[in-house]
């Protein structure tokens, strides 16, 4: 080093450290004012050429399109019946540009700057001022590139961002663009690393817990620095405002030598620790000062939570040492209406869907989740199976993950281990799904992975979702991890005594094993006798390889030491609209479990599908539909994972004037023991829920309009009654909102709901009017969905016919904006409704925070 070098390093060092407390850390918001134009494949199937050198800071960006992030450049549409409905059919294939033009204060000179990513679809490259500086292919990664060698402080800096999904597979709609926050960290050059801090709960009891903190300080200057640091915990409430303090160190040395990382832990005892639990989410900020001499140079905050999680081989999970059913669904990134653009609000109406009818844990099917749903699963009590990838070295599709494997793997395994070990909600790493390689314990992959996760956190288990698990969770594969997941063990893939077997195998007297996937039964909301491309909400019909609830219930029934499972899936999703699905990856799922011959007939039924082509552009495998409405299957499942919950649900609703004098089964769901059904007060008889059988039935039922009467007992009480009525002409629109208060943050949302009344004020379950959404006042709508699998109507368009009696709008106010937002609905012969939403006014400027 010269002489010069180290000279300059010196006065770098002296004038960050002279800044004082106020050089910690800043994270600004990021999102705001990005320009963006697309190229290659358009929305409407054309091309436009990319020009060259659009990073460059002289590329004239004049007339692109202003916009805010998260941004899903596909969700808009327009549905086209020539895409494929296994992506759903959205134009979401294309090239993408994003630049932002932002200015430095010369006061930041000597800090270090990054662009943190929580996201980006997908092959992302990152320039500032031309330079390139960054970038990650797979889309679900968090990713950091560091801007301070191409920082200009004298002028105006860009930023471009380059992303292409042209040639990339996937098996469900990816979305596409900058669909995930992005931040600005500014630190000193002394500072904790990128997810630094790690804090492990060595030991928790009623009286004391240690929290080990692990620390990894990085140092930029080209000299070495004896630096120290400590560390303070403190409760943290569900607001993330800090508490009282609990625990704190002292000064610990820490040497850092030049342009390096050096790492130390601590241990802090904290007296009378409150857990977290599914059903108190206490939480605890452990805060990190780093210091160079008497200066504080950096802060650093990481919440955890205390909590013991064990896989027991024969009682399930523990948590808490407490046993816990898993009651888990797969989940699909996406939104819905508003497509894979992160948003917190909407997230969180999902959570709260989900919680409502039982549902305790998540499995982030397949690929890195959004930082936020960690973040919410900590707060609202869920459990958290984090999952990396859909597949392994061997693609189930030209572009996918298997294309990255080798060069990727580990890197996106510690992206995904570093950003989310410090969540108490996360007690399972999952390293995939269905991956051929299963096949091949020999190939020793599975433990590889497993290995590659316990290098950087060794308190949870690893494990991945299995299919055909009667050969592959008997053939050694499921010894490479340290929990076995199985997907669609109670039904083709093993049979209702697989779990038995699986746990009686020698070899297997210590593995612990959960459903990984189950049921994947389909339904379309309040179609019973149903229409083209739609799927009898009976819930009775499942694809090849899957199974009805029931029978996975059975199965847990008969083996309660298997952990417990998750269903495919909470919601509906964009994308894979099996059985109206023509994508040869398919058979994936299943054809191990197929002889050639059915496997060639399968085939041919594929292609006949491709030639009918289908118009579902979504799934039907959610217990709730696309627009957050439940389906008859939210109701089984809630009377089995609500078993204290009284409640009894009837279907189908009683509209059937073409069926007077025929027969119309009628089926009840109900947390009850037995149930009593009336048909305009005639008793049709009491079914008493017998062993491994989960719903009442009663199949012969001669129709008559009128009243359908549901009365459930418990242990010979009564215990819940519902009934369905005949409803006369629809006549009137009904708007429920999830609230009535909007901020003006940029972030939040209203979700109406809007269904269509007969004179008595029933719900029309038949009405499909076309209803139009509008607002007066600062704001806008955002989207508008109403459950329908087959409706190619884009989602920012305002008008569209109700589906089955519901219709959703998706109302936000403009940023920074207050007063009043007034929505109005109306139909033809239905009137107008109207409904007032007051603005609370947010400040939306850049804010100060002290983690990443």
């Amino acid at each position: 080093m010269t002489i010069r070098k180290y000279i300059v390093n010196l006065l770098l060092l002296a004038f960050s450290i002279h800044l004082g407390a106020e050089n910690v850390r800043v994270i600004e918001n990021f999102d705001y004012n990005w320009l963006f134009g697309r190229y290659g494949l358009q929305a409407d199937g054309s091309k436009i050429e990319e020009p060259a050198a659009v990073q460059d800071v002289s590329f004239n960006d004049s007339c692109w399109k202003q916009l805010d992030l998260p941004h899903d450049w596909a969700v808009e549409g327009p549905f086209r019946t020539d895409l494929e409905g296994f992506t759903g059919k959205l134009p979401w294939r294309g090239i993408g540009w994003y630049r932002k033009h932002f200015k430095v204060d010369k006061t930041d000179i000597g800090k270090r700057f990054y662009l943190d990513f929580d996201g980006a679809m997908a092959h992302a490259e990152v320039w500032l001022n031309g330079k390139k500086v960054g970038g990650h292919p797979y889309g679900y990664t968090s990713f950091r590139v560091d801007l301070t060698p191409q920082l200009s402080f004298e002028g105006e800096n860009v930023v471009a961002v380059r992303l292409n999904t042209e040639n990339i597979g996937s098996r469900w709609y990816p979305g596409a663009g900058i669909y995930r926050h992005v931040r600005l960290v500014k630190t000193s050059p002394v500072h904790v690393d990128h997810w630094g801090v790690f804090v492990t709960t060595p030991s928790i009891s009623d009286v004391e817990a240690e929290a080990l903190v692990h620390v990894q300080v990085r140092n930029h200057l080209s000299v070495p620095v004896k630096g120290h640091y400590s560390v303070s915990v403190y409760e943290l409430y569900a607001d993330n405002q800090t508490g009282r303090k609990v625990a704190s160190s002292s000064h610990v040395r820490l040497d850092l030598p030049a342009n390096a990382t050096a790492q130390d832990s601590v241990s802090l005892r904290i007296l009378s620790p409150k857990r977290w639990s599914l059903e108190a989410t206490n939480r605890y900020l452990a805060r990190v000062k780093v210091y160079d001499g008497k200066y504080l140079v950096d802060t650093y905050e990481v919440p955890f939570g205390f909590r013991t999680i064990q896989f027991t081989h024969d009682n399930g999970f523990l948590l808490n040492g407490k046993r816990v059913q898993i009651q888990g669904t797969c989940n699909h990134h996406d939104l819905g209406a508003l497509g894979t653009a992160i948003n917190m609000v909407a997230l969180e109406r999902q959570l709260k869907i989900l919680k409502s009818f039982g549902c305790n844990a998540l499995r982030t099917s397949h690929n890195i989740p959004a930082p936020e749903l960690l973040e919410l699963a900590d707060k609202m009590g869920f459990l958290v199976m984090d999952e990396a990838f859909d597949c392994w070295r061997e693609g189930k599709q030209s572009g996918d993950y298997g294309s990255l494997f080798d060069e990727w793997h580990e890197k996106d395994l510690k992206a995904l281990v570093c950003r989310d070990r410090n969540h108490p909600s996360v007690i399972l790493w999952s390293t995939g799904n269905e991956v051929s390689e299963q096949y091949h314990p020999e190939l020793g992959i599975a433990r590889h992975l497993t290995e590659v996760v316990h290098r950087y956190d060794k308190t949870r288990p690893v494990t991945f979702g299995a299919s055909y698990p009667s050969k592959s969770a008997m053939n050694g594969t499921e010894l490479q991890v340290d929990v076995h997941g199985m997907n669609y063990a109670a039904g083709v893939y093993g049979g209702p005594d697989f779990y038995g077997e699986f746990l009686n195998k020698e070899g297997h007297e210590h593995l612990s094993g959960f459903s990984s996937e189950s049921s994947s039964t389909m339904s379309s909301r309040g179609e019973y006798f149903p229409r083209k491309f739609h799927v009898s909400s009976y819930d009775l019909n499942e694809p090849g390889w899957g199974g009805l609830p029931d029978q996975e219930f059975a199965a847990l029934d008969r083996y309660p030491a298997i952990c417990g499972e998750f269903v495919w899936t909470g919601f509906d999703y964009l994308g894979e609209p099996t059985p109206f699905n023509s994508d040869k990856t398919v058979l994936l799922n299943h054809a191990a479990a197929v002889s050639k011959e059915e496997l060639k007939k399968q085939e041919e039924e594929l292609k006949k599908i491709e030639q009918n082509r289908p118009t579902s552009r979504s799934s039907y495998f959610g217990i709730v539909d696309l627009a957050g409405f439940p389906k008859d299957r939210y109701y089984l499942y809630q009377s089995r994972w609500r078993p204290d919950y009284p409640m009894v649900h009837i279907l189908p609703h009683w509209n059937w004037e073409d069926k007077n004098g025929k027969n119309v089964p009628v089926f009840v769901y109900s947390s009850g023991d037995e149930v009593e059904l009336f048909l305009n007060d005639r008793s049709l008889g009491k079914k008493f829920k017998q062993p491994y059988e989960y719903r009442f039935r009663w199949d012969s039922v001669c129709y008559e309009s009128g009243e359908l009467k549901a009365i459930a007992y418990k242990d010979g009480k009564k215990w819940a009654e519902k009934h369905v009525r005949t409803t006369g002409k629809p006549v009137k629109l009904k708007l429920t909102p999830d609230k009535t208060v909007l901020k003006s943050d940029g972030e939040d949302l209203i979700f109406v709901r809007v269904s269509i009344l007969d004179a008595d004020g029933n719900e029309v379950p038949t009405a499909e009017p076309v209803i139009t959404s509008s607002v007066s006042g600062p704001g806008v709508i955002v989207a508008t969905d109403n459950g329908n699998p087959t409706c190619l109507i884009p989602f920012h368009e305002p008008e569209r016919p109700a589906f089955n009696g519901l219709y959703l709008a998706i109302v936000k106010a403009r940023k920074g904006s207050e007063g009043k937002l007034r929505l109005r609905v109306e139909a033809d012969g239905l009137g107008k409704e109207e409904i007032d939403f007051r603005i609370q006014h947010k400040d939306v400027s850049k804010k100060c925070l002290l983690t990443d």
